[in-house]
């Protein structure tokens, strides 16, 4: 008897951006069955929850072992769903073996937007001479592979071949960062006309680049 799963696993724009939301900020728990979500945005979970077709509450909860309860977070148990994220190279303790993802590259920009949004960011500064912006796209990883695999990507999908990755004496953490013409591609390219999801604080700090 076939099992019946909560997600409907077919290919789409939002299907795609919730599996990179997953892929940077979710977690595969040991069970093998449930997923968590866990976001400082409500907007961003409510989003989330919209593209998975999820009826699960949104709680919330506390982490690091703060008591504050700060932190969005939706989870649920799906067998089918939690086996197909695996296939396609998620883990179960993700945090530092991340590797490729199989993710066709007709829904990568929907990937990459639901990565920048989970566990990325959209910098912009003014030079102190000039004044005029520095803009930076980073997406944060501990897992070194994982930003190879995505910077390679990017290449492939949009042609950009530059950014480059950083690594902290005192952080685990790595950062795949690209610089402002590179930026504003990929802006392009993730923001395309008529996309449905996006977390609309950092579409917004995009926005006023995509008409250079």
């Amino acid at each position: 008897m076939r099992r019946l799963g909560k997600v409907k696993i077919i290919w789409s724009p939002n299907f795609a951006y919730a599996l990179g939301l997953i892929t940077t900020d979710g977690n595969l728990s040991k069970d093998g069955r449930h997923i968590h979500f866990t976001s400082k945005d409500l907007e961003l979970v409510m989003i989330f929850k919209k593209c998975l077709g999820l009826s699960n509450r949104i709680g919330k909860k506390a982490r690091g072992g703060s008591t504050d309860k700060k932190y969005f977070v939706i989870q649920f148990g799906d067998i089918n769903f939690f086996e197909f994220l695996v296939s396609l190279g998620l883990k179960q303790a993700k945090s530092k073996t991340l590797g490729d993802i199989n993710i066709p590259k007709k829904y990568f920009a929907d990937f990459l937007r639901g990565c920048i949004d989970g566990d990325g960011n959209i910098n912009i500064t003014r030079h102190p001479e000039s004044t005029h912006p520095q803009l930076r796209v980073r997406l944060c990883s501990a897992s070194p592979n994982f930003l190879i695999w995505v910077k390679g990507r990017i290449e492939e999908c949009f042609n950009i071949k530059s950014g480059w990755i950083q690594s902290f004496t005192k952080r685990t953490i790595r950062e795949l960062t690209f610089g402002k013409r590179d930026a504003i591609l990929i802006f392009k390219h993730i923001y395309y006309p008529d996309v449905e999801s996006f977390l609309n604080r950092k579409y917004q700090l995009a926005k006023p680049f995509m008409g250079e």
